[in-house]
């Protein structure tokens, strides 16, 4: 299955996305060599960065490796393809303007009956490519389109976590429903199932989470595949896998959990 990892940070910070690990995860005997993507927020906006190749064999990945760009919210995604071409438009992450704003969205899983599933339908929002994955990011949008589109400020975190808890529950009737989602202020992270090196079997925990506060401000934090420059005061990650193995702890996602990060903290765990 895909690969999914998401920081969100107090402060700006450089964030080498050298996906070390991540592009062994596309090496050669991988099956996630099938596209990468991540995308970098800058305020409303984000820079994207995505290529339909193994993310192993890219010079841009190795590119960003050296120049990672300063930020505090970033998503990542590692493709293996389910379903859809091996091309540009099928690569995730994936970007659309609303309310303003750029919202980012990446998932991992199969979504079998999205076309034909009448609470996954959308109007304004259409998919670019022929993913499973944007019609689901299409349907969230036009779920959330109603809030941003009246609301003289932004919606509320409250309002903003029924509409995506309810979309969640609903594309987890589909197949495995693991996704990042991100509206430039908040970070949505949810945990469903995934397949399980250990067992072969899909099951959760689908998503995984390190919190990190107060470290040396002297001292960089690595993980494989991501470092962050010292002198952030608190960070968050999200991972398909953990991504270190020197003491930090990282904490599976309950089945189902929707989890909400502003600015290097979970301000909301489990849905209410």
């Amino acid at each position: 299955m895909c690969e999914l990892v998401a920081m969100s940070s107090r402060c700006p910070t450089q964030l080498n996305f050298s996906l070390d690990a991540l592009a062994a995860h596309s090496g050669d005997t991988s099956t996630t060599r099938d596209g990468w993507g991540v995308a970098f927020y800058r305020g409303q906006d984000a820079a994207l960065f995505r290529e339909p190749v193994a993310a192993s064999d890219s010079p841009l990945v190795r590119f960003l490796q050296a120049q990672g760009l300063s930020t505090t919210l970033a998503i990542s995604h590692i493709r293996h393809a389910t379903r859809g071409a091996l091309n540009l438009s099928n690569t995730q992450p994936f970007l659309r303007e609303l309310g303003g704003r750029v919202h980012v969205f990446a998932h991992n899983g199969h979504l079998p009956g999205i076309d034909s599933a009448a609470d996954m339908a959308f109007d304004r929002y259409r998919p670019v490519g022929t993913t499973d994955s944007e019609h689901a990011f299409c349907a969230l949008l036009e779920r959330l389109l109603g809030l941003w589109k009246t609301a003289s400020a932004p919606p509320t975190i409250q309002e903003r976590r029924q509409v995506i808890a309810g979309f969640a529950a609903d594309l987890c009737k589909l197949g495995p429903a693991n996704f990042l989602y991100a509206d430039s202020e908040l970070l949505f992270a949810h945990g469903n199932r995934r397949i399980q090196a250990a067992t072969g079997r899909i099951e959760p925990p689908g998503l995984f989470l390190m919190s990190c506060r107060c470290p040396d401000p002297q001292q960089p934090v690595h993980a494989d595949g991501v470092t962050v420059a010292p002198g952030f005061q608190e960070m968050v990650m999200l991972a398909s896998v953990p991504l270190t193995s020197d003491g930090q702890t990282w904490r599976p996602l309950d089945e189902g959990e929707l989890v909400t990060v502003s600015a290097g903290r979970v301000i909301n765990g489990t849905v209410p």
